[in-house]
């Protein structure tokens, strides 16, 4: 299903100090698939995690930031799928952007594939490829006095995911390792992905930041994990392509954005691109 555009969700979700916590939400309605992408407002400045999917929502997210009349000092990647940086060249390409070597190396070499692929967009697709130019290694760095603590996730979603926690506010930006309200984007490593999550339910950190959906609590997570046994079960009982995703919609009713089935099921199940 195409994607329409209809009016995001932007809110502020958290304030500690001088540090605010903004998200913004592409539509749930028809054929999107509610990315989110979020802001770290400082005192002095601004720092984005992820570029938008659809043209319109990255200018109208950059829209967003520049309103806020602080300067952005960078915008992280979180990994490779085309809805979290195909937005950096339509709105970011000024930005200095960072991501995983991997993340980076993948755009690099597959970008314009990735941007060809998807042609049916048309006018809603990037104007450009825009290859983030700085590394990120996992560690820990003060950003504008506040704490960022960078992990390198492997083989959930995604094979390389960045994770980026800010341990003094009980932030965590996941992204694509939660999915909230929404259906999920599934891969083979769902054991691997649950144990991930499991440690997620005990740390410290009480507000998680999706890749799509809403900002979510720890219920949210408990809810990932039993939809990923719930998917593995399936997969186990032989159910692959239509009959999986009737089994998932209709085990899942509330859970919204089922256009994602359409985009991981010809991967997951019938070795399609990785574009």
């Amino acid at each position: 299903m195409l994607a329409q555009v209809s009016d995001p969700i932007v809110m502020v979700v958290k304030q500690t100090g001088d540090v605010r916590i903004h998200t913004f939400v592409a539509s749930f309605a028809a054929g999107n698939i509610a990315n989110a992408t979020h802001i770290v407002e400082t005192k002095n400045q601004l720092v984005l995690v992820d570029g938008q999917f659809l043209a319109p929502y990255a200018r109208a997210f950059r829209d967003y930031a520049d309103s806020l009349g602080k300067p952005i000092e960078r915008l992280y990647v979180s990994h490779r799928h085309p809805d979290h940086w195909f937005g950096l060249g339509t709105a970011f390409a000024d930005v200095t952007v960072h991501a995983l070597s991997e993340t980076m190396t993948f755009i690099h070499d597959h970008g314009e594939d990735s941007r060809s692929d998807h042609w049916k967009l048309g006018d809603l697709l990037p104007e450009r490829v825009v290859v983030p130019e700085q590394a990120v290694d996992p560690g820990e760095e003060k950003i504008d006095g506040v704490r960022y603590v960078f992990d390198r996730v492997t083989d959930t979603e995604i094979d390389y995911h960045l994770t980026i926690r800010l341990p003094e506010l009980g932030v965590y930006f996941t992204q694509d390792l939660i999915y909230s309200g929404t259906h999920l984007y599934l891969t083979k490593h769902l054991d691997h992905w649950t144990r991930v999550l499991r440690e997620m339910l005990l740390s410290d950190y009480e507000l998680f930041m999706p890749g799509h959906g809403l900002p979510a609590d720890k219920n949210e997570v408990a809810r990932n994990i039993e939809y990923l046994s719930a998917a593995r079960e399936a997969i186990g009982d032989g159910l692959t392509g239509d009959a999986f995703k009737a089994f998932m919609l209709q085990r899942y009713p509330e859970r919204r954005c089922p256009g994602i089935f359409d985009i991981y099921m010809p991967r997951l199940f019938g070795g399609a691109s990785d574009y």
